[in-house]
Parts: structure tokens; sequence; C-alpha cells
């Protein structure tokens, strides 16, 4: 059941925090538990939805904290389709499409990937990933399309985790970024860590954070008359931090087309005129795809790689780009 708590300001708390008003006032639930309901909006003043944990709060004002319900810690079975690429009794790997997320979290407690997973292999997923993420070995980007391998059971999920540990699994990425990374190939070296400001966002740090390398090389450029338009690149990681590609390829001055969080608003120079401008504006995700995918069978030894053709929109995207191929 849902809780509902209600707490009227007065003069004396006049000019307090919000999130410290409601800390206060609520001493069984944590500060930063609070912030997350207000951000969530899950607290309202006078009726009206109140999203910033640093409101200044006015004497006289009702606010009303409602607490969810909470949610299922164990992840259910879905009956939702899945592109299989290869499987047998120790693994699975599948194309997971842009859009879905690949296990329970806040805000996404069904629909995942986990959730048909479980469906399909009728529970049977390796359970070192914990109840939440059963079988999950590595992860891509809701909105990242592409390949991923999926241990059923721990044998198997610790032969594919040390691979990874080792950096021995090889990932490939197909990417169309802004513009045309200078030199051609090349090889980017630097820590990632969680944005100093923006907490959702992850950044280049030089101290902080772990340790991340990405290779790219360009495929095709595109120029539109004189300008630098975009390139298909191919990443390869020899690390999997998270949002890598992304944070990458924004840190050396070429984010990915269609990237929210590291291309803000799919900005584009104003020399960049007609349908290839509208096409590149219009893409509505990160211009990534998991395309390959090579590792050592766990349990059989032998060695396996996979490859995926472009979902529908990234080729698209590359229709459009292509009469302006330099």
């Amino acid at each position: 059941m849902s809780d509902t708590f209600n707490i009227h300001t007065t003069a004396a708390t006049a000019g307090t925090r919000l999130d410290k008003l409601l800390a206060d006032a609520m001493p069984d639930v944590s500060r930063s538990r609070l912030k997350a309901l207000i951000k969530e909006g899950h607290v309202t003043c006078d009726g009206n939805t109140v999203t910033s944990p640093s409101k200044s709060v006015k004497p006289g004002e009702y606010y009303t904290v409602t607490t969810p319900e909470p949610e299922d810690p164990v992840p259910l079975a879905e009956a939702i389709p899945l592109d299989v690429i290869f499987e047998d009794e120790h693994l699975i790997v599948v194309n997971k499409p842009a859009g879905m997320v690949v296990h329970p979290a806040p805000g996404s407690p069904t629909g995942t990937l986990v959730n048909a997973l479980l469906h399909h292999c009728e529970g049977s997923l390796s359970g070192i990933g914990g109840v939440k993420r059963p079988g999950i070995v590595h992860r891509i980007d809701k909105e990242t399309s592409g390949l991923l391998v999926v241990a059923k059971h721990d044998k198997a999920h610790n032969g594919l985790a040390v691979q990874f540990a080792d950096h021995s699994i090889e990932r490939k990425y197909t990417a169309i970024c802004k513009g045309h990374p200078r030199p051609a190939r090349n090889r980017i070296v630097g820590n990632i860590a969680r944005h100093p400001v923006d907490r959702k966002r992850m950044a280049v740090a030089e101290t902080a954070g772990k340790w991340a390398a990405t290779h790219y090389k360009i495929i095709t450029a595109y120029n539109q008359g004189n300008a630098p338009l975009a390139c298909e690149i191919e990443c390869q990681l020899e690390t999997g931090r998270t949002h890598q590609v992304r944070v990458h390829m924004a840190h050396i001055g070429h984010p990915l087309v269609g990237d929210p969080v590291y291309n803000k608003n799919n900005k584009l120079g104003s020399s960049i005129k007609g349908p290839v401008r509208a096409a590149m504006q219009a893409f509505s995700r990160q211009a990534l795809h998991a395309r390959s995918l090579g590792f050592i069978h766990p349990i059989s030894g032998k060695p396996f790689k996979f490859k995926s053709e472009l979902p529908y929109d990234i080729a698209e995207l590359l229709n459009a780009l292509e009469p302006y191929k330099a």
C-alpha cells in the first residue's frame, strides 16, 4: 500500500529547503530517498507537483508526500518477442532493439530484456547477477541496439565474466558521429566517471573513475560542399564502461548523432542544409549499434563470433547521408 504524509509550513520553517523540511518531518525516510521522491513527482505543494529538492518553502504551504507501493524485487517472466541470434543449453545471444532496458530498475520494472529472457528460458538463467539481473554479464544502454550474450547457468556466467574482465571479448559498434574525427583511426584513452554536476551523465576525468579505452576508425565520411557533415565509424572497446563510446566520442568533439545526453538538441552547423539536415535532426536516439560480438564459448572452448545487421533507423540515416559521401 502507498502512504501519504501531509506537512504544513509555518513561519519557523520558511526559507528551508524542501528536502530538508521533509527530512525533518519524516525522520524514518532518508533524505536521499526524499530527494528521489521529489524528482519523481511524488510531492505536491497546495495540489501542484514540485520536482526541485532545493525549493525554498514559504509559510502557510501544504505539502503532500505520497510514497509509492514497493516494487516486486523479483522480475516477472513476460512473453516479449526476442530476436535470438544463437542459443544452446549454456548461453543465449540476442539482438536487443533500441528502447528496451536490459534489466529492471527504478522506473522500468517490466518490459525489460530480463523479463523477456525469464519467459523465453523458462527461468533458466544464472543467479550471479542477483534477482534483478539474472544471467546478465554485460549491458548496453536502453537506446543502443545490438548484440548481448546472456548466461543460462553460473559456470557459463563465470566463464564469460573472466573474458570481460581480461578484455578478451571482441565488441565492435557501428556509430554515426558528427563531423570528421582526426586522425581517421585512433585510440581514445580517458578515465570515465560520473559527471561532477549532472549525475545522470558520465564524463572523462583525469584521476577519478575507471580507466577506459576505445578504438575508432572511419568507415565512410560525408561532406556537404566543403563542410564536414558526419562519419560512419566503427568503435572497438578495450573496456566496457557506462556510456563509453558516447562519452569518448563527445570528448574528442564528435558526439553521436541523436545522442540526447552528450549531443543535446542534436545541434548542427548552419552550413548543413536540405533533407540531410532534417534527417540528422529527426534522429531521436544515439546512432549506436552493437554490431559484432566475439568470445570463447565458456563450456566448449570454441571461438564464437556473431554479427548483427544495422537496424532500420540507422540504415535509413545512412541512406540519407549516401549522396554526400566524401
